[in-house]
Order: structure tokens, then C-alpha cells, then sequence
């Protein structure tokens, strides 16, 4: 019972640090705009004090602001992965989630070096350049992440659907189960054998449900070979023409 109750305990606690976390995330971030702004009022000379308390201030609340950005970019980023990962599956809600860390991480750092008086014009500049590189360099891969988040927002069809995909890039019609629907491809159980299929394919195709009349052929097609096993035109449970003899 002991050991019972303390199992118990810990899963109150463990609620207890999912609710409050949001608030914590909260509270951080508003304590780093708040830092930020004192920072910067101070910088510009508005509160009256000494040069040394002045420095102290500026550089003291810039501190304050890497501190609280920091921790609210965190917590946030995974409040946002617990919220998505039911509804969005947990490969599209890891990338809402590293994508959040990175801005915020970007935005800290940059606003940081400001309050701390440092020109941030070119680290500014060589980020832009590069991401443009890294986007271009990475286009497809790209599309095929976004083309997911779209699918699984959008919902045309979910993982366990039979479904037809209809595009001149697939190479005519492709009909299969739903399997998976990944970060950059969509997995089809066609026949057996699995197909992986970019996201962006699967977004440009027409889809739909897989016709009853191609049901039926599948089915009647199967109940041929496995009337056909036997090697005999009747099959193994229906009577065998027998040979003819001598009159």
C-alpha cells in the first residue's frame, strides 16, 4: 500500500508540473520584457544615478533578460509539443517545437547583444543570407515538411484509411492503406509491400476512396488463387472431370 500510494503521489506531482508549467513560461516571459525595457531605459540615461549603478543596471537586467528569454523559449517550445503531438502526431509537433527554440533562441541572443550595446547589423544580415541558402539549398526536403503539416492539418485521409492517389508524378493511380504519415513521406501498404511517397506528391494528387468495384477485383482475384493452388482448372473442393476411357 505504501509503495501504492507513493506511485500515486508521484502522478499528482507530475500533474501538478504539467499545469503550472505554461504558467512558468508566462511569468519568464514577461520578466525578460521586463528586463529588456529597464535595460534599455537605463542605457538612454532616463533613471538618475551614478555611472557605476547605471552600468550595473544595464548590464545587470540584460543578464536578467538571457536568463528569462532563455527559460521562457524553453518551456514554451515544449507546452507547444504537449498541445500538438495528439492532434499533429509526434513528428509534426518536434518540429513546431525545435522551430520555436530556434527563433526564440535567435531572438534572445540578438536582442542580448543590443541591451549590451553591441552592433548586430552584420550577424543579422549573415543570418538572412544564410538561411536564404540553407532554403534554397534545402527546397524539396522543405516542401515536403510543409506539404506534411498540411496533410495532417487538412485531413483528406488518416493513418488506417484505404485510400486513391490519382497524379501524373505517381504514374497513374496508386491505391494502398494509409500506414503512416511521417515528417517528409506518407507510407502506403499496397499489396502487401510498403511505399513511401512524398508529402509533397501526395498533396499535388487527386485523393479519394478506393472504388467498391476495385474491392471486388482484388477480392475475386485472390479467391482465383487460392482456387488455383490445387493446379487443376475446378480447384481442391470442387468435383474433377474425369478423364475419358475406352468405350
Amino acid at each position: 500500500m505504501q509503495n501504492g500510494r507513493q506511485i500515486d503521489l508521484s502522478t499528482q506531482v507530475e500533474r501538478v508540473k504539467r499545469k503550472t508549467r505554461p504558467w512558468k513560461s508566462i511569468i519568464a516571459l514577461l520578466l525578460a520584457i521586463a528586463s529588456a525595457v529597464i535595460s534599455h531605459q537605463a542605457r538612454r540615461g532616463t533613471f538618475t544615478t551614478n555611472d557605476l549603478a547605471k552600468q550595473f543596471i544595464v548590464y545587470g537586467t540584460a543578464v536578467l533578460f538571457l536568463v528569462f528569454g532563455s527559460s521562457a523559449a524553453y518551456g514554451l517550445a515544449g507546452k507547444s509539443r504537449e498541445l500538438l503531438e495528439p492532434t499533429a502526431g509526434p513528428a509534426h509537433a518536434a518540429i513546431v517545437r525545435y522551430a520555436i527554440l530556434i527563433v526564440g533562441a535567435f531572438t534572445t541572443l540578438v536582442i542580448t547583444l543590443v541591451l549590451f550595446g553591441i552592433d548586430v547589423s552584420q550577424l543579422v544580415l549573415g543570418g538572412a543570407i544564410t538561411t536564404v541558402f540553407l532554403s534554397i539549398a534545402a527546397q524539396q526536403a522543405l516542401g515536403n515538411v510543409f506539404a506534411g503539416l498540411v496533410l495532417v492539418f487538412a485531413r483528406p485521409f488518416q493513418v488506417g484509411d484505404a485510400v486513391r492517389l490519382q497524379a501524373g508524378a505517381l504514374g497513374g493511380t496508386l491505391d494502398g492503406i494509409v500506414t503512416d504519415i511521417g515528417i517528409t513521406y506518407v507510407r502506403f501498404d499496397t499489396d502487401g509491400s510498403v511505399m513511401s511517397i512524398p508529402n509533397s506528391q501526395v498533396l499535388n494528387a487527386v485523393v479519394g476512396p478506393v472504388p467498391p468495384e476495385a474491392e471486388d477485383a482484388g477480392a475475386e482475384d485472390a479467391d482465383v488463387v487460392a482456387d488455383g493452388k490445387s493446379g487443376t482448372p475446378g480447384g481442391p473442393e470442387q468435383p474433377q472431370p474425369r478423364p475419358a476411357g475406352p468405350a
